[in-house]
């Protein structure tokens, strides 16, 4: 407790005053109400924490780091010589060497192991010690506040905390820089601001029953189906697919009713089959990771007919570079595709960048070939998904069961990368397993859990 406090505590006294007449002279009378500050009890609050910061010191925390390393490299060291013992073939001469050398290793490893109880048991004395002391001051120090009639200490507690609160929120202020502006090309919608929704949130048809899958509309729909709505699940082994369902509205995907499925092939999964569950639908073509090849796949389901063009050979697929988090994995995720208002892109990862994400523009001719290549430096396996917005790409992170964070943005008009962007999606699932951006509605197509579900992008 600072001077100020025991000045305040000692001083602050309610007075009554008396007066009498005697002749000219005015005698007045000091009386306190109050009882008399017990300052042996704050100097001996005083000195008991004085005496635990000389006890608990960081030197006296490291000895147990240092012992716990010279018992694992002693233990290093006995495995060693007990394995080049077990390959040794000359005899009794050098074995009961040996064999001598480990007897002392051992008795080494034994004593270090006896220091160690010692100083936990010391430490653990010494941590029951110190709480139960730490209880007494606190308890102390509350009576001691009761000296305080005019509440100086509490406001002063309060103003600290508000103090804290007011520096942690300038530290969130100052840390969060504004999302990149998506002037390039026609768009000029100016700042991504914020992530609503979701707007629409819904089981499919087939319920629970496949947790992996993409949907969402054709970012360049054909004259007379600007208003159908795709969906695509893997239906085995929650990796591969086979055929596209398409619904004319969004009422009825929702309600599940009146589909029209197309084929890619028959069997599951098989030659230019679907691997993975990005994909995207882009003039009345389905753009996808071919099954079992480092290739993409263009399906039209006007004539029903793939075209291939392959990637780098040194491409990740067959799960050698999926999105993730700690929690775990997307299976065969090593290729995203997405849209935006210039057409398809497909985003996916290389050895030779790394394992670092590599964003290439699909020239949607056919058969699709390659366009223009950008390489980041966004480690493929922190991200759990990416999307592309007038030439910028977004990446979301995994924080927790319910919220998803785009995290990154790489435009590719002028190459600058940030890590900075702070963007929350709320999520009512616990996994994004497919997320696209439709430049048509500004909407986010969501697959979750077996849920379809889409947010609204709001720009400044």
């Amino acid at each position: 407790m600072s001077q100020s406090y025991i000045f305040i505590l000692m001083v602050i006294i309610p007075l009554i005053f008396s007066q009498s007449a005697r002749g000219k002279d005015c005698v007045c009378e000091l009386q306190n109400s109050d009882p008399a500050f017990p300052e042996n009890k704050l100097n001996n609050v005083e000195f008991n924490a004085i005496q635990c910061a000389r006890n608990i010191t960081s030197e006296k925390m490291i000895e147990i780091d240092r012992l716990v390393l010279g018992l694992q490299h002693r233990i290093r060291q006995l495995l060693d010589n007990v394995s080049m013992l077990e390959k040794e073939d000359n005899g009794n001469l050098y074995a009961a060497v040996s064999l001598r050398i480990i007897e002392l290793e051992l008795a080494e490893i034994q004593d270090l192991l006896d220091k160690l109880n010692r100083t936990t048991n010391n430490y653990q004395q010494q941590s029951l010690q110190t709480a139960a002391e730490f209880h007494d001051m606190t308890e102390t120090m509350a009576e001691l506040e009761k000296f305080d009639s005019l509440q100086v200490i509490a406001k002063e507690h309060e103003n600290k905390i508000i103090k804290r609160d007011l520096e942690r929120c300038n530290e969130e202020l100052n840390s969060t820089s504004p999302t990149p502006t998506l002037s390039p090309g026609p768009c000029g919608f100016g700042r991504m601001v914020n992530v609503s929704g979701p707007k629409t949130y819904s089981l499919t048809e087939y319920g629970t029953s496949y947790l992996y899958g993409a949907w969402g509309r054709d970012a360049n729909p054909a004259p007379g189906n600007e208003n159908k709505y795709w969906l695509v699940v893997l239906t085995s082994s929650n990796v591969y697919g086979n055929f596209i369902r398409q619904y004319n509205s969004l009422s009825t995907i929702i309600l599940g009713i009146e589909p029209t499925d197309t084929y890619i092939s028959s069997s599951n999964p098989t030659t230019n089959t679907i691997q993975g569950s990005n994909m995207v639908m882009y003039a009345n073509a389905l753009y996808y990771n071919c099954y079992d090849t480092y290739s993409v796949c263009q399906f039209n389901l006007t004539t029903q007919s793939v075209s291939t063009v392959d990637l780098p050979s040194d491409t990740g697929y067959d799960d050698k570079f999926p999105f993730r988090h700690l929690d775990t994995t997307y299976s065969y995720t090593d290729m995203d595709f997405a849209t935006d208002e210039s057409g398809v892109y497909v985003i996916y990862a290389t050895t030779s960048n790394f394992g670092n994400v590599v964003i290439s523009k699909i020239e949607t001719s056919n058969p699709p070939v390659l366009g223009q290549t950008w390489s980041t430096s966004l480690h493929k396996a922190t991200a759990t998904n990416t999307f592309m917005v007038c030439g910028v790409l977004f990446a979301t992170r995994y924080l927790d069961k319910k919220t998803e964070q785009i995290f990154y943005s790489y435009d590719t008009k002028t190459n600058i990368e940030r890590y900075d962007l702070k963007l929350n999606i709320t999520k009512r699932q616990t996994n994004i397993e497919f997320l696209n951006y439709d430049p048509r509605d500004h909407l986010l197509y969501v697959y979750s859990d077996a849920y379809i579900v889409t947010y609204e992008l709001v720009f400044q």
